[in-house]
């Protein structure tokens, strides 16, 4: 049950991006206007730090929703290449036909 776990904790990610979204953004802004003075712009620096390290959009990964899979993701469908031929055989996504010769 380790993908269901990997899962899971991709949502929490996800919920931790959103709620610190605005004030990593507001420090992000006194960091790089060049009109502040040196140490507040540092103070905001070592503020930024100080944030959860999940909270920064960049340790997100597009996993599959059924799998947890995260390679070979496709956007549109959110699964893997794997979940994505097994369905199409399945003929569980419309439009999709798996050609066999």
């Amino acid at each position: 049950m380790a993908k269901k776990s990997m899962i899971e904790r991709e949502k929490k990610r996800q919920k931790l991006v959103e709620k610190y979204a605005a004030k990593r953004a507001a420090l992000k802004e006194i960091i790089n206007d060049e009109s502040k003075p040196m140490e507040e712009r540092f103070r905001a620096t070592l503020k930024l730090a100080e944030l959860p390290r999940n909270s920064s959009p960049t340790r997100l990964h597009n996993r599959c929703q059924l799998t947890g899979r995260p390679h070979a993701y496709y956007r549109k469908m959110k699964v893997s290449r794997i979940m994505l031929r097994e369905l199409g055989s399945n003929g569980q996504i419309p439009g999709l036909v798996k050609s066999s010769w």
